[in-house]
């Protein structure tokens, strides 16, 4: 059930992240990988693409 949360967490941040510099699957494995909370830190701090 743990692991569930983790990877929809993942999937919500990664949603956030469409339109910005990593894009969505860059902000996915951030996310996986580094923790969702990373993954916030990373979405907040980045900004839109051009």
């Amino acid at each position: 059930m743990t692991a569930l949360v983790y990877v929809v967490a993942s999937f919500v941040i990664a949603l956030f992240g469409i339109g910005r510099r990593l894009g969505f699957w860059g902000y996915f494995f951030g996310s996986l990988f580094l923790t969702p909370f990373v993954g916030v830190i990373l979405v907040a701090s980045s900004g839109r693409s051009e």
